[in-house]
């Protein structure tokens, strides 16, 4: 075996092992029967994206020649991820966890400013605060959707859950089979050479059948989703998708760096993974919330 071979083995194999570990932690926490391991999995997963998700952020934003303040952000992400998971679980009212997400906010917004009144280096206060909340508000609210949708009452929260994931990801496959197949019309270059137009379509279009495989076989604990939100759903999901690629690849390009981190071999950076998701999260809850019957 060569090297060039042995290189790509390897490279598959660390793949392989990430993407085993994420989704075997996701499938866990939301199928498992015995509710304290599904529980323990799904916050052990949520809290190795947050803190993940949150130092990569802050080190790309120190690439970029930003300050942050790191700790205080990771901390607080956490707080925020673990507030919702709790209030979520033990089936507080929708207000209540939004109560919660501004209160930890607001003692963030404290906690930061004071350290830098005492601390911090003169001239980058508002640029440390800001970087930090916006890495907070980045990762950790918009995990926070997962959880939401997880343990949303009247519906089998699991499985609108893991329709929204899969959908994402279709799109995600769509767009990088396409492009590297027919991509020729590049859609912003100064922002991300790779993606192209074609690339953008076959996003759509496989997040499209994606979301009507699901429906046809899953449809039944999809309860309430009719055909007509399922290719609209599909179609929106792949379509945003796509933008938290972009939006993810603009600040990778501000930072210089081809990947957002390296702690899991095979697939990049933890933003890597999560970049259209993040994005998609807050839609698909829109849906369940108001589109939804």
């Amino acid at each position: 075996m060569g090297a060039d071979e042995l290189s790509k083995s390897q490279i598959f194999i660390r793949r392989l092992s990430s993407s085993l570990l994420l989704w075997g932690l996701l499938l866990a926490g939301l199928f498992y029967k015995d509710r304290t391991i599904a529980d323990g999995a799904f916050i052990l997963l949520l809290a190795l994206l947050v803190t993940s998700g949150l130092w990569e952020f802050f080190a790309l934003a120190k690439f970029t020649g930003l300050s942050s303040h790191r700790t205080l952000g990771v901390i607080g992400g956490m707080a925020l991820v673990g507030t919702v998971f709790y209030l979520s679980a033990k089936g507080s009212s929708r207000s209540s966890v939004a109560e919660s997400e501004i209160l930890i906010l607001a003692l963030m917004l404290i906690s930061t400013t004071l350290w830098h009144l005492f601390r911090g280096e003169i001239g980058k206060g508002i640029q440390s605060i800001s970087i930090t909340f916006l890495g907070v508000l980045y990762v950790a609210l918009l995990l926070g959707f997962f959880t939401k949708m997880r343990f949303y009452e009247g519906i089998k929260g699991e499985w609108f859950l893991l329709y929204f994931i899969l959908i994402t990801k279709a799109s995600d496959t769509g767009a990088y089979l396409t492009g590297s197949l027919i991509g020729r019309h590049k859609m912003i270059p100064r922002i991300s050479p790779g993606k192209t137009w074609e690339g953008f379509a076959g996003a759509i279009i496989l997040s499209i059948i994606a979301s009507a495989l699901m429906k046809k076989y899953a449809g039944h604990h999809l309860i309430g989703m009719t055909w007509t939100h399922t290719i609209a759903l599909g179609a929106g999901l792949g379509v945003t998708a796509v933008l938290g690629d972009l939006v993810e690849s603009l600040f990778k390009r501000e930072a210089g760096q081809k990947d957002s981190g390296h702690l899991f071999p095979g697939l990049g950076g933890i933003l890597d993974v999560l970049d259209s998701l993040l994005l998609n999260a807050p839609i698909m809850y829109i849906y369940i919330r108001c589109v939804h019957p």
